[in-house]
């Protein structure tokens, strides 16, 4: 079946390109949110007495939530489309957000910061991304994968500075109340702008060809879908290279460094808004290196620009226990330049790969890598949290993520296009 209705154009400009401009606002909210915790630790911890392991724990269980939610997130939008997920993912992470003011004990905080805000940010994680991307876009697919995989990093940029000040002033409620607030404020947008195929308003993706035959919407149980992908993937070899490389992605950066970068500058006298603001320059330079990422993508082979990403990443992580002290200095600034440029650069190359080895599936198989990266965070960011509680110190955790960073880059080579090879 063909579309009998032309093409739509809003005054000259593609719908897709307005699809991606809501797309943007909501990945940029979720990682804002979900990054809430990094600055929360020093005063939840002055309040509640409650250790660095114990609120670390709610932060896992944000991060594991936000990556295993991913897939099926990605198969609830085929079934029941983008609007309505998003829309409930932003009420589901206001409610988490506005409902830790009222908490008493620290199983609140794994509820709500760990169930609640994990469940709502992971269903506009990085698979909404690449479900934007595949469906409203054949020409400009990887730079659009970069653009919107950045909005995480401008999330940091926008939220966790403004967050530190509130709570280390008015307070940590005043900052959780303020991203209740901002998800609710996304929900109109959401829902005014965002659609979810071409179709729906008698267009095409930027780039198809307008005769190309129209796209079925899934039907059938979401969930099962999910499971189905996984079993069919999970067959294969380049999923668990993938896989096993993205893990190692998300417990050296959300895991380690967006949990704990924060506290362990304090730990060399360094003051948190301070050391919030280096992260939001992580995220200012991780939006330069995630475009040019995805702009790479469509044109080198992504398995070289993974190895190259993780390689890099590694060597760094082991330069910085050096460079912790209590005012900012220059290489301080060096490596916050050069890790931001590779902070999430290697989401656009992973993104290719599973839309290469497992086509229509790409962007459900990619949820469920998404998810091994974030259960590498979570593993990462509560043994940050131990290591500090027992040894005083992060060093070993930091040594120990540039190891395994650079097992990811002979992981990446290792990678084969083809599905099942």
């Amino acid at each position: 079946m063909t579309l009998s209705t032309p093409p739509v154009r809003t005054r000259g400009i593609h719908r897709a390109w307005f699809v991606a401009g809501v797309a943007f606002v909501a990945i940029l909210g979720a990682a804002g949110f979900r990054a809430t915790p990094g600055v929360l630790i020093n005063p939840l911890q002055e309040e509640f007495g409650w250790t660095k392991g114990t609120i670390s724990l709610a932060v896992s269980v944000n991060l594991v939530l936000f990556g295993l939610t991913a897939p099926f997130a990605a198969a609830l939008m085929d079934r029941f489309g983008m609007r309505r997920v998003v829309a409930a993912a932003m009420l589901l992470v206001a409610a988490g957000s506005g409902l830790t003011v009222f908490m008493t004990a620290s199983w609140h905080l794994l509820l709500l910061w760990g169930v609640f805000v994990g469940l709502g940010t992971g269903s506009m994680a990085l698979v909404f991304a690449a479900t934007v991307a595949d469906r409203w876009f054949v020409r400009h697919r990887g730079l659009v994968t970069g653009v919107l995989t950045a909005a995480g990093a401008t999330g940091q940029l926008v939220f966790l500075p403004v967050l530190a000040h509130l709570a280390e002033g008015p307070g940590w409620r005043v900052a959780s109340l303020t991203v209740a607030g901002s998800a609710l404020a996304v929900v109109p947008f959401v829902w005014w702008l965002l659609r979810d195929r071409p179709e729906d308003v008698g267009t095409t993706a930027l780039g198809a060809d307008p005769e190309a035959p129209r796209v079925a919407p899934v039907r059938g149980n979401a969930a099962l879908r999910a499971l189905s992908v996984l079993r069919s993937a999970a067959r294969t070899r380049p999923f668990w290279l993938l896989a096993g490389g993205f893990a190692i992605c998300g417990a050296s950066t959300n895991g380690l460094v967006g949990t704990h970068f924060i506290p362990a500058a304090h730990d060399h006298g360094m003051a948190e808004p301070t050391a919030a603001g280096l992260l939001a320059i992580v995220g200012i330079f991780d939006v330069a290196g995630t475009i040019a990422s995805g702009w790479l993508s469509d044109r080198i082979d992504p398995r070289v620009l993974l190895a190259v990403y993780y390689g890099l990443r590694g060597l760094s992580l082991m330069v910085l226990p050096s460079l912790f002290a209590a005012t900012t200095e220059p290489s301080m600034l060096i490596f916050i330049v050069f890790y931001g440029l590779d902070w999430v650069a290697t989401v656009p190359p992973t993104v290719a790969l599973c839309r290469q080895a497992y086509g229509a599936d790409g962007a459900v198989v990619f949820g469920w890598v998404f998810g091994s990266h974030q259960v590498g965070a979570a593993v990462a960011a509560v043994a940050a949290g131990l290591t500090r509680d027992h040894l005083g110190a992060y060093d070993l955790a930091w040594y120990g993520s540039g190891l395994l960073c650079l097992a990811a880059t002979g992981m990446s080579l290792a990678i084969r296009h083809a599905r099942g090879r």
